[in-house]
């Protein structure tokens, strides 16, 4: 089927019912739990049981991870509160995951995620959860809000596949964005389709794999199980941690300093240049949770 591109009319009010919902939204839960121009929230949480030997992931554990991590993150007293500062009942949500081959977002932390948006209030016509084919969808086409979800791992064209990265379907050549190591995803944030519509960030750390040699690069010796998801509203702080976390492997797996090659520049840039959120782990507050052992950060 012929890709039906996106107006110039389809972005502006897309992109304007977005930033209207958004605003309200993202600010009020920024003035909610505290955060000031110089500290960004960041969870970081791990449970031993999220995901067996097999790497077969834990239904009921992810959604209790899920359903923590946003308790701690909105700083309120149940689980649904705090999604309702994320989603109202009339948004139309895409859930941005991502389908690699080698390591997906899991599905049940796609439907984790539904769950609780359903439960605010939003009607199943209403949600999409789509990677590949987000242009075409649509309920992406006309979305509101957007959750973005995808697993940390090492890449050939950026050094790390993050959730800034994670975008890149949204804009109708990806390799525009290849060149100079990624340097300029978080522009993509920027596109009127895009820009003021995502209410969180979740970055799959339950297998993140940390080497890898070439454009599909992987193999199983270089994933480990560290049993984690981090989230934010900020994809960049959230990226900076998992970033942190994946140099600290290599070096312990290596025994030596290994860094990515090429670097992963789009992340600090993403700060720097683009000023789409912070990539300083000083301007951060990262809260900790669960399993310690190996957490390496």
């Amino acid at each position: 089927m012929k890709e039906k591109n996106f107006t110039r009319r389809d972005f502006l009010k897309t992109g304007a019912i977005a930033a209207a919902a958004s605003a309200f939204y993202v600010n009020s839960t920024m003035k909610f739990f505290g955060m000031n121009e110089s500290k960004t929230r960041v969870v970081l949480l791990r449970n031993e049981d999220a995901v067996d030997v097999e790497g077969k992931v834990n239904t009921e554990i992810i959604q209790q991870m899920l359903d923590e991590a946003v308790k701690v993150l909105f700083n309120t007293k149940d689980t649904a509160s705090a999604w309702k500062k994320i989603i109202n009942p009339h948004d139309v949500v895409g859930i941005k995951t991502n389908v690699w081959n080698y390591l997906r977002t899991p599905s049940e932390l796609e439907n984790a995620i539904k769950n609780r948006v359903t439960e605010v209030g939003v009607s199943e016509d209403n949600i999409s959860i789509n990677d590949r084919g987000i242009r075409n969808d649509p309920i992406f086409r006309r979305a509101t809000a957007l959750i973005n979800t995808r697993p940390m791992r090492t890449h050939y064209w950026s050094g790390v596949g993050t959730l800034v990265k994670n975008y890149i379907m949204f804009v109708e050549r990806p390799s525009d964005y290849h060149p100079d190591s990624c340097a300029d995803l978080a522009a993509i944030w920027k596109l009127p389709h895009v820009q003021g519509k995502t209410r969180l960030n979740i970055l799959v750390m339950l297998t993140p794999l940390f080497y890898s040699v070439g454009p599909h690069g992987y193999s199983r010796e270089y994933v480990w199980q560290y049993k984690g998801i981090i989230l934010g509203i900020d994809p960049v702080a959230c990226d900076t941690v998992g970033l942190k976390i994946i140099q600290a492997k290599r070096k312990e797996f290596f025994g030596e300093e290994r860094p990515l090659n090429p670097p992963a520049k789009h992340i600090e840039l993403a700060d720097k240049r683009h000023h789409l959120g912070t990539a300083d782990m000083n301007k951060i507050e990262l809260i900790r949770i669960g399993w310690k052992e190996g957490m390496l950060i």
